[in-house]
């Protein structure tokens, strides 16, 4: 069983900072991309941003130059570095690890979600 456990969401103000952490745990033997996504409400969940085994990324335009993803393979951790928030990123956000390989085989896994809100 493969448990996902966010943290690090909360109020800020517009221009502030924030950082993200997802950490992945049990009988892991390997994770592919790891990636952040977020959803608002009434809106659909969105790619916020991705990195592969590599330390490639991707980020949504949205928050290019804003946001920087890492990831701690050691610790089966995902990190999203979130600087210069705006309103307009206040929602849910969401950890993503894909291809988690255990003895059961490959699967996706979901974090529960952490808020984040970006308001004076």
């Amino acid at each position: 069983q493969v448990q996902l456990v966010e943290s690090g969401g909360g109020l800020v103000q517009p221009g502030g900072s924030l950082r993200l952490s997802c950490a992945a745990s049990g009988s892991i033997f390997s994770i592919n991309a790891m990636g952040w996504y977020r959803q608002a409400p009434g809106d659909h969940r969105e790619l916020v941003a991705i990195i592969d085994t590599s330390g490639s990324t991707y980020y949504a335009d949205s928050v290019k130059g804003r946001f920087t993803i890492s990831r701690d393979n050691a610790k089966n951790t995902v990190y999203l570095q979130m600087n210069s928030l705006k309103p307009e990123d206040t929602a849910a956000y969401y950890c993503n690890v894909q291809r988690v390989r255990t003895v059961e085989g490959f699967r996706d896994y979901w974090g529960q979600g952490t808020q984040v809100t970006v308001s004076s």
